[in-house]
């Protein structure tokens, strides 16, 4: 199917969309073991965020990951060298708990660059209710701060039952499906409609037909986020598959991005308001 919406014909023609910009709430960084990345490095991939109209970036860090004695240094520097096009997930390792408290410990200095925290429970090998994740929700929940987690259906660790738990006990904290519960669509549904707190971010939801109709029809677009996992996979796949989806345009503005506004704009407009504050005093 060939959309040929007002909106679509706009990226189309131009390859990117003034009046719709993307902001793309699953990505990472760097170069990962075993696998070739092309554009992988900070300036390549905004390069490939220019050419399709990707005007933010949220990411976490292949370093910050796997590598805990590096952590997310790597994350920071990078928002800080393009703060207008990046920003970070702070990754929390819950297999070194001190690694973990202190990444926790010093969020706040780092808050210019950060949004929320980053799990990774198919890769830790912890469930998302282990205690020693304890901590690291109970501070996303006090700061209302954004999680972004892999969900994967039937998965002991991060599987529909699990993230229903960890919903139920954390209200705050607005918590983005990565992959949305990926194979079973149902149960991401489902949670979705029990918990106001939850996102569906469609990071590899792309590769199956008629799961952005069924998400949209059943849940609301409202509740959507773009996501593409870049450098693992390229936005100009999702962005096609969106455009031609079976769903409006005022749906793909809502997914590429005016929920993504709504979530960073506290985040964002903090990072502001200190930066004004800042050049008042030494004005």
């Amino acid at each position: 199917m060939i959309c040929d919406s007002d909106l679509a014909r706009e990226f189309w023609e131009l390859g990117k969309s003034d009046s719709c910009p993307i902001y793309d709430m699953h990505g990472h960084m760097g170069r990962w073991q075993g696998i070739y990345f092309p554009r992988a490095e900070t300036e390549q991939m905004i390069g490939t965020m220019d050419e399709c109209g990707v005007r933010l970036l949220v990411f976490s860090h292949h370093d910050a990951l796997l590598a805990p004695d590096i952590g997310n240094r790597s994350a920071v520097e990078a928002v800080r060298k393009y703060p207008d096009r990046l920003r970070a997930y702070c990754v929390v390792n819950p297999n070194y708990p001190d690694r973990a408290m202190a990444d926790i410990v010093t969020y706040e200095q780092n808050r210019d660059a950060y949004v929320g925290l980053k799990f990774l429970p198919d890769y830790h090998g912890l469930p998302l209710t282990h205690g020693d994740y304890r901590a690291a929700w109970e501070f996303a929940a006090e700061g209302e701060l954004l999680v972004l987690t892999h969900t994967w259906k039937d998965s002991e660790l991060d599987g529909p039952a699990t993230i229903r738990t960890v919903a139920e006990r954390y209200p705050r904290v607005k918590l983005l499906l990565g992959h949305s519960c990926h194979g079973d669509w149902d149960a991401a549904v489902s949670l979705a409609r029990d918990f106001p707190n939850i996102y569906l971010e469609l990071t590899a939801v792309f590769d199956d037909r008629g799961v952005i109709e069924k998400f949209a029809g059943e849940v609301g677009s409202h509740r959507m986020l773009f996501g593409t996992d870049l450098p693992w996979f390229d936005p100009h796949h999702a962005i096609g598959v969106l455009l031609s989806a079976a769903i409006s345009d005022e749906d793909r503005h809502n997914i590429c991005h005016r929920n993504a506004e709504t979530l960073l704009e506290p985040f964002l407009r903090a990072n502001m308001l200190e930066e004004a504050i800042h050049d008042h005093e030494t004005s």
